[in-house]
């Protein structure tokens, strides 16, 4: 089963993926991947990120894991059973990505994407199974925990339209 770790940057996947890890599941790393085997196909130096051709990534991946983690913001994009959509409330996230240095300009892409569901659409458009984690005010442990919850079955208020920042988009205006 291979299940795709997904969300904006800064929702929180590299730190739940590292607790996974911890627990000894196997997590992969697709920016890695791509870095190792060649998927870069250039630079967005406007955003100040690469481009990774997903395609051949995904014809490429191959995992022998029984249980997998695919973590990355386009890991919803590769062949997996089910996605977990990491969120964050869109001002707890801006403040995250400052902090992490990033231009005005990305973190409000960024922003602004986590705040109109981009990632969920574009999960739900192609997969069966999708699931969504508040990560606003939760630890790594306790999102870690909520992904084996529903992996576990454990799905209700996970489900696709459950996280909604309407409220605080409306306020932007």
């Amino acid at each position: 089963m291979l299940i795709a770790i997904t969300g904006t940057p800064g929702t929180g996947k590299s730190s739940a993926c590292a607790i996974l890890d911890a627990r000894g599941y196997a997590v992969v790393d697709l920016a890695e991947i791509a870095r190792r085997e060649g998927f870069i196909i250039g630079r967005d130096e406007k955003r100040q990120t690469e481009e990774v051709d997903v395609v051949a990534l995904r014809e490429h991946l191959r995992i022998s894991a029984k249980v997998a983690f695919l973590k990355g913001h386009y890991s919803h994009q590769m062949e997996v059973n089910l996605a977990i959509i990491l969120r964050c409330r869109p001002s707890v996230l801006r403040a995250r990505l400052e902090r992490r240095g990033w231009p005005p300009q990305k973190v409000r892409e960024n922003v602004e994407a986590e705040a109109i569901d981009v990632i969920l659409q574009e999960a739900v458009d192609r997969l069966p199974f999708v699931f969504e984690v508040d990560t606003t005010n939760a630890t790594a442990e306790e999102t870690a925990e909520a992904i084996l919850a529903i992996l576990q079955g454990k799905t209700k208020g996970h489900e696709p339209g459950s996280v909604d920042w309407a409220s605080e988009v409306l306020s932007w205006y």
